[in-house]
């Protein structure tokens, strides 16, 4: 923080000198998520046309609590709706700013329809133990097989539970099961790989139309800035049950979330700018990427790959020597994780731009 006032300043450098100030900070001191060797991390850069949208909806100040004072706003995210519902066997949803939030906001819907408990994988994302407990209902993490998948055969009885399905795990990116579940409520948490329904992939979500609720971040796969999710429900009456009005509202406010940016407009724009196909290339084109790296490290004795990766996230050790002191050279181009106590090196296509072949050297060069 050199350069910076270490107390709250009495009077300012005024707006050119600190926009400049904290503009070479942020350059500087950012992980750059869209250069040639960055492949660690689920956080894609954001594409262009949304991070520009992004400044012009704060110029605004939209606020989707209040549809007066956000029309356009309005409108858009009710069409961005309508546009991605189908494909998971949805019928409506609302935008909230994160899939953790999205994942809350679900599993108080199961309860609402009479789910006693939440029953997840041990692999599922750490949202879901404590969205449970927040709404004060208990939590079962259930055993992964030998890919990371839920298994099934250790479900048990849950007839009265919300079950969460995972969509690409944050360590392994894998996708449980989507088959039907005989339980209350069954919520599919697609953070992740959801948006594999708009690209040849597609089938590796199927059964996902069996869900009662999804969640999709498209601040990741999306490549959407930060702040920006999806929760969508098969019935509009599931969406309707946790809307409250109040005097001061012209509608009810649906879901946990009050006061919200118009997060739909970039989203929305980037389909008008690439259309589905061009936001498919780039998703195929980051699977293409785990796929290149996964089979170098497959084909390198070196190496010991975990499991070829179903949704662009791969994870990979050293046969000897130290993953500790290898992993801390590679801070950015590689993440890691921890699978059944022993550390691994993870590394997740979401970028674009990546350069799987500089990659490759890096993690060469840090043996």
């Amino acid at each position: 923080m050199q350069g910076f006032p270490t107390e709250l300043p009495v009077d300012g450098i005024g707006d050119a000198a600190a926009f400049a100030l904290f503009s070479r900070a942020i350059q500087s001191r950012s992980a750059k998520l869209g250069d040639l060797h960055a492949l660690a991390h689920m956080d894609p850069p954001p594409l262009d046309i949304a991070a520009r949208l992004v400044g012009l909806n704060a110029e605004f100040n939209q606020n989707m609590l209040h549809r007066e004072v956000s029309p356009f706003a309005t409108e858009v995210e009710v069409r961005v709706i309508d546009w991605l519902a189908p494909l998971f066997g949805m019928r409506c949803g609302h935008f909230c700013s994160g899939s953790t939030l999205a994942n809350l906001t679900a599993l108080w819907r199961a309860r609402e329809a009479g789910a006693q408990c939440v029953v997840a994988s041990a692999d599922a994302h750490i949202s879901i133990a404590k969205a449970a407990h927040i709404l004060g209902m208990p939590f079962r993490a259930v055993a992964v097989d030998a890919h990371g998948r839920l298994d099934r055969a250790d479900l048990g009885d849950v007839k009265e539970a919300a079950v969460v399905l995972t969509a690409g795990t944050t360590g392994r990116g894998v996708i449980d099961s989507l088959e039907p579940v005989a339980c209350r409520w069954i919520h599919v948490d697609a953070a992740w790989a959801g948006p594999l329904r708009l690209t040849q992939f597609s089938g590796r979500l199927d059964g996902i139309e069996h869900a009662d609720s999804v969640a999709v971040s498209a601040h990741k796969w999306l490549y959407q800035p930060k702040e920006s999710a999806i929760i969508l429900f098969k019935s509009q009456d599931a969406q309707d049950a946790i809307s409250f009005g109040g005097a001061y509202l012209a509608a009810p406010n649906v879901g946990v979330q009050g006061s919200r940016g118009a997060a739909a407009i970039p989203l929305m724009a980037t389909f008008v700018a690439l259309g589905r196909k061009g936001l498919a290339a780039l998703i195929e084109r980051n699977m293409a990427h785990a796929e290149a790296l996964a089979a170098l490290i497959a084909e390198d004795a070196r190496f010991e790959l975990k499991q070829p990766p179903e949704t662009a996230v791969l994870n990979w050790r050293l046969v000897n020597g130290s993953a500790e002191s290898m992993l801390a050279k590679l801070s950015g181009t590689s993440s890691r994780t921890q699978i059944d106590g022993a550390l691994w090196a993870c590394q997740v296509a979401a970028n674009p731009n990546a350069d799987i072949a500089r990659i490759w050297a890096q993690i060469v060069a840090a043996i």
